[in-house]
Order: structure tokens, then sequence, then C-alpha cells
């Protein structure tokens, strides 16, 4: 089979696998997850399997473990962060109502500093901005339902995912076999190459950053819960799971917090720059210490690709497509690379003659 043959079924294959998730979209939530976990959790039924468990009891085990664990965790923690989330949303308003009249208080030291007609523009603009806001938390209900965050949609993803989870886990090592019987045997190395390779993307997306995320959430609500912040776990946890997308978790949580305690703390400059320092601490910690330990340079995605992806697959699957959004980007980087790879190594990029060592010098 030619190159040209083969790149043309794997381009109709992406787009046929496109199409579907498109078509089911609606149905997806409890798969998509319970795929994901089956993903995370396959490394300790293996490790149970090891310690002369078989797969259905190393199954049965690891999931019920980690459902109690949930479950836990939801009855001891959900109703006080929904209580601090839902009291936050109400007392919003009344916190740009306060920074207003603080900014109004400010107005002669800030024309001062800044000068009449930019101060006007900053006011403006902090304006604009918490009317964005405020449109934004009227109209997340309405949002919730259209992604399909309603009753029955919410039951049946309750029950559907362990069941999902349960069966994939059950036949992991079977479904392997299944996909390596069906490799072309001519390029079988090759696309196992490229699969291991989304292997550890994979892993570095939902092992790696799934753990840096539920740190980062940890460490917020805690750092300022003890602070005395006013719905500090509740800021703590939306910022630590916006986390996922670049810089949106930090922007939101520094800012949810830095207008809270201005409001709460001042005249207190001490408490208002130790909350900052929450933020700005962490965010060197996270981006030397522990991301590049967790997650290292597996999924190797430029920022603005993945802020891209998500924006791109949430308008195509809606919530579902932010889910995939990440682990799709992660194998589409893999793809690339791959590409990247034997483009430099044809006769197209090298030339006819393969190229000289002073070529490639320059390049």
């Amino acid at each position: 089979m030619t190159l040209r043959n083969q790149v043309l079924i794997w381009t109709a294959f992406l787009v046929v696998l496109v199409l579907l998730l498109w078509l089911f979209r609606s149905i997806l939530l409890p798969f998509v997850v319970g795929a994901a976990l089956a993903y995370l959790l396959n490394p300790l039924v293996n490790q149970l399997q090891k310690w002369r468990f078989n797969r259905p009891l190393a199954t049965t085990v690891v999931l019920l473990s980690v459902i109690t664990i949930v479950l836990s965790l939801f009855f001891m923690l959900v109703p006080m962060i929904g209580q601090q989330i839902i009291e936050l949303i109400q007392r919003l308003p009344g916190y740009v109502t306060d920074l207003q009249e603080l900014f109004a208080r400010w107005a002669p030291e800030i024309n001062e500093f800044l000068g009449p007609e930019r101060a006007a523009q900053v006011q403006a603009s902090i304006a604009d901005l918490a009317r964005q806001a405020l449109g934004f938390i009227a109209t997340l209900p309405a949002e919730l339902v259209n992604i399909g965050l309603t009753g029955v949609s919410v039951i049946a993803f309750i029950v559907l995912t362990p069941v999902v989870a349960f069966y994939l886990l059950l036949d992991w090592e079977g479904m392997i076999r299944g996909l390596q019987d069906l490799l072309p045997r001519e390029t079988k190395g090759e696309i196992n190459q490229i699969l291991s390779d989304i292997d550890d993307s994979m892993a570095g997306v939902i092992r790696g950053q799934g753990g840096v995320l539920l740190i980062d959430a940890a460490y917020y609500a805690t750092a300022l819960s003890l602070l005395g912040l006013n719905f500090g776990l509740a800021v703590g946890i939306i910022g630590g799971l916006l986390s996922f997308v670049p810089f949106v978790g930090a922007v939101v949580g520094f800012g949810l917090s830095m207008g809270i305690a201005v409001v709460q703390f001042w005249p207190n400059y001490w408490m208002v720059a130790a909350v900052a320092a929450v933020f700005l601490v962490w965010q060197f910690v996270e981006g030397n210490i522990l991301y590049p330990k967790l997650v290292g340079s597996s999924i190797n995605i430029n920022p603005v690709w993945l802020m891209f992806a998500l924006l791109a697959f949430g308008a195509l699957f809606g919530f579902v497509g932010l889910l995939l959004a990440v682990p799709l980007a992660a194998i589409v980087g893999v793809l690339i690379r791959y590409g990247v790879s034997k483009y430099k190594a044809s006769a197209l990029y090298q030339g006819q003659n393969g190229g000289s060592d002073g070529d490639a010098n320059t390049v």
C-alpha cells in the first residue's frame, strides 16, 4: 500500500470518528468519563493482578474503593462547597458595588497617579468586566441546562459511569490484543511506537495533569480558608478546577480572591498582599516543581493550541468537547510531530540527493 493510500485511509477514519462524536455528543458524557476512569485505574488493577488477584476481583476491589472514596468526599465536602458557591454568586453583585465605591473614594489619588483620561478608561474597563461577569453568572443555570446537566442526565451519569469503567477495566487486556491484531503487519512496529507516544501523552494529561488540578484546588482552598478570606473554600476550588485551561484558573481565582480581599480587609494592606502571595508563590511552585514532576514533557502542547482546542471542541461538542479537548489535543500533537519527522526524512524535504551536511546544519 502506498503512503498516499495510507494517508487517505487514516484521514477518512479520523473524519468518520469526528462525525460519530458529533452525532452522539449528547450521550457521550458517561462513556467519556468512564473510559478516562478505566484508563486511570488500569495500572492499579494490573498491580493487584501481580499480587495474585484475578482480573474480575482486582477490578471490583479497585472500583469499589474509588467509589467509596468519592462518595465519602462528596458527602463531606460538596454540601459545604455548594453552599459557599451559592452564597458567593448571590454576594458577587454586592462585591462589585463595594469595589466601585472604593474606586470612587480613591478617585483623586488615581487621577493624580494615572491622569484623568487614563483613570476614566480604567474605571470603564472595570465596570464593563464586572457587567460581563455578572451576566455570565446570571445565565449560568440556563447554560447548565443547555449542556445537559439536568436531573435525569446527572442520574444517568452517576449510574452509567461506574458500569462503563467496570466493563472496560474487566476486558482491557482483551481490547488491547484485539486492536493489536487489527494493525497492518507491515507497519505494525511503527504504529505501536506512535501508540506508545500517545499513551505517554494521555498519561500526562489524565494522570499527571489531573493530579496537578486536584493539588491546585486543595492548596488554594486550604490557603485561602486559613487566611480567613470570605468564600475562600469556594474560590479555591473554582480556581483549582479551572487550572486545566492555561492561566484561566489562576487568573479567575486571583481576580475573585483579590476583589473579595480588598472589600473584606481594606485598609489592611498585609492581608491583601498575603492573598496575592497565595497565588503568586504557587504559580512559581507549580510551574517549576509540581508540573515538571507530575506531567513532565509528555504532553508538550503549546498553551495557545490548547486554548484553541478547548474553544473549538467546546463549540462542536459542548461539555463533552471540553473534556475531550485536552486528550485529543495531546493525540494530535503526537501525530503532528510524527508527520513532521516523516516529512523531514522524505525526499520532498531533503531533495533528490538527500540533502547535504551543510544544508542540515543551516536549518
